[in-house]
């Protein structure tokens, strides 16, 4: 964990994207509509140095593949208190028993978001289920949440156990209209907890890469 931790925080810079990396990508395994088979090699192919593909509530693509560009990686669905938020999980061990009460039991519940909404995974136990499975937690999009204070959210998930926050990330499609925030306000919390690793990535959902 603590040489991810190291990792990112030596490229997740503001100019990530000079260093070709996208820790945020989804696949037909959840609600995307491209194949890692064609996601992988086209990440390589455009210089790409680091990608996760974080599907949600699932770890079914990197039971097939393994790259060295590829870092495991899911994206959890949770309620925190009144907020519905994701939760991405990075270098974890995607068999580890730890991670099985959180995975979706079926296709639907990674793509339909009724389904996605109804489970109450418990925010502390998920981040430290992601830590005793090796990986690091950290709050996907938080511009988009309905939180009547994003830094209060912020320091009560820092309390549970919270690793990193994901500040750099352009809100495509329909989060261009729903946000509460301000990508300003994600960076400005984000510099007010030192200790959080920043990431970033596009939230990618289509075809080609």
């Amino acid at each position: 964990m603590d040489n991810l931790r190291e990792k990112l925080k030596n490229i997740m810079t503001e100019d990530y994207a000079k260093h070709k990396v996208d820790l945020h990508i989804h696949t037909v395994c959840s609600d995307g509509e491209g194949k890692w088979e064609q996601i992988i090699p086209s990440a390589k192919e455009k210089g790409y140095k680091l990608i996760a593909i974080t599907d949600h509530n699932s770890v079914e693509v990197h039971k097939h593949v393994r790259d060295e560009i590829l870092l495991t990686g899911a994206e959890f669905d949770c309620w925190f208190g009144y907020v519905f938020i994701h939760i991405l999980a990075y270098g974890i061990d995607i068999n580890h028993p730890a991670l099985t009460p959180f995975l979706a039991k079926t296709k639907e519940e990674t793509e339909s978001v009724i389904l996605r909404l109804l489970p109450k995974r418990n925010v502390k136990k998920l981040i430290s289920a992601i830590h005793e499975a090796g990986g690091i937690a950290v709050l996907a999009h938080p511009a988009c949440y309905w939180a009547l204070s994003l830094k209060n959210l912020v320091k009560n998930l820092i309390n549970a156990g919270l690793d990193g926050i994901e500040t750099f990330y352009p809100y495509p499609r329909f989060r261009k209209i729903v946000k509460f925030h301000s990508a300003k306000d994600v960076l400005k919390i984000a510099e007010m907890y030192p200790e959080l690793i920043r990431t970033g990535g596009t939230d990618f959902h289509g075809e080609e890469f």
